[in-house]
């Protein structure tokens, strides 16, 4: 079974592309689809505005596009409670580079599972980015 991940990108995205640290204010998304632990595709995607639907729009348009994994370096405790509800698991990527050491990263089972000390308000280590 193929999964996809979404990791929020600084342009041009791809796998070369810097991390963006706070997933609702990236510029876009690239989406890398992963099948037997090995990427079989990349897509770049835009990010969309928050004013209508405010900080969930950017899930539930994720969630729109299949997406079942997000590796993000920061976003609030709502829209952590939004992906949690639509069943997209969360990874705290923030020590990630780019794009593809994120993704790595995950294979390799080194990120945690993104929790509330994470959250911008939460931790020193989840303040707003």
């Amino acid at each position: 079974m193929n999964t996809i991940i979404a990791v929020p990108s600084a342009s041009p995205g791809g796998l070369d592309a810097p991390l963006q640290s706070h997933f609702g204010h990236c510029d876009l998304y690239t989406l890398v689809t992963l099948g037997n632990s090995e990427i079989l595709d990349v897509q770049v995607v835009p990010n969309i505005p928050h004013q209508q639907g405010g900080c969930m729009a950017p899930v539930q348009y994720l969630a729109e596009k299949q997406v079942q994994t997000l590796i993000a370096g920061g976003m609030g405790l709502r829209p952590l409670m939004g992906f949690n509800q639509a069943g997209i698991e969360v990874y705290y990527g923030g020590t990630s580079a780019t794009v593809g050491s994120a993704v790595k990263e995950l294979l390799n089972d080194r990120l945690q599972r993104f929790s509330q000390d994470h959250t911008c308000g939460g931790s020193a280590a989840g303040g707003c980015h």
